[in-house]
């Protein structure tokens, strides 16, 4: 079954180019040359990130991926605060916000565009 395979994030996203600005350069992710024309693999940690294009990028109006980030949450922010990445706000139950991490118990989260509109998250579980 899958539960021994390493699962990817896929991003579908109108303007390769652009985005590799945004996750490189911004976000600071790996490039990987891994010979597909057209195509963005990007090294995360351990993980893959796929970045690819299409007609439909920027239609999930849900997480298209997570990053896991530790107790760092707050200095990882301001760092791609500083770099350009504007973090969005949301009104959710139970939990407030400081400044742009949203914090419900233990848990603090941080939401952001990328060009395209998919959004990503970033949590310090």
């Amino acid at each position: 079954m899958l539960n021994h395979s390493n699962a990817m994030a896929t991003i579908a996203v109108k303007d390769v180019a652009r985005a590799r600005t945004f996750y490189v350069d911004q976000l600071g992710l790996q490039p990987l040359d891994d010979g597909e024309p057209g195509l963005l693999t990007l090294r995360s940690g351990s993980s893959t990130v796929l970045v690819y294009p299409s007609p439909y990028a920027g239609s999930n109006q849900a997480t298209a991926a997570t990053w896991t980030v530790g107790d760092n949450i707050e200095t990882l922010v301001t760092t791609l605060k500083d770099k350009g990445v504007a973090f969005e706000h949301y009104d959710l139950p139970d939990t407030t916000r400081q400044g742009d991490i949203h914090v419900s118990g233990e848990r603090k989260v941080a939401w952001c565009k990328d060009p395209d509109g998919n959004i990503l998250c970033l949590v310090n579980a």
